[in-house]
């Protein structure tokens, strides 16, 4: 499954959601907004907003700040839940 998180390493709600997808087994890719080139025009284009963590699924869905409860929910949605 592919999941796309766009945030950055100073950001508390994305510490949260990255331990969150670890704790569910779930595989991501990490962009880091401020070191990744075009990473946080990308993450703007998806939400329509400046919000990080922007979590993207592999059904083109995504949550913006999500909660570990918000990402359990979507997984077991995906049948991705480990």
């Amino acid at each position: 499954m592919a999941i796309d998180v766009y945030g950055a390493s100073w950001c508390g709600d994305c510490h949260r959601a990255k331990a969150a997808l670890n704790e569910y087994g779930a595989s991501f890719t990490w962009h880091d907004i401020e070191t990744e080139e075009g990473a946080a025009d990308k993450a703007v284009a998806i939400s329509g907003q400046k919000h990080i963590p922007v979590v993207v699924y592999s059904d083109g869905a995504f949550q913006v700040e999500p909660s570990a409860l918000d990402i359990k929910h979507k997984l077991e949605e995906l049948g991705e839940l480990k």
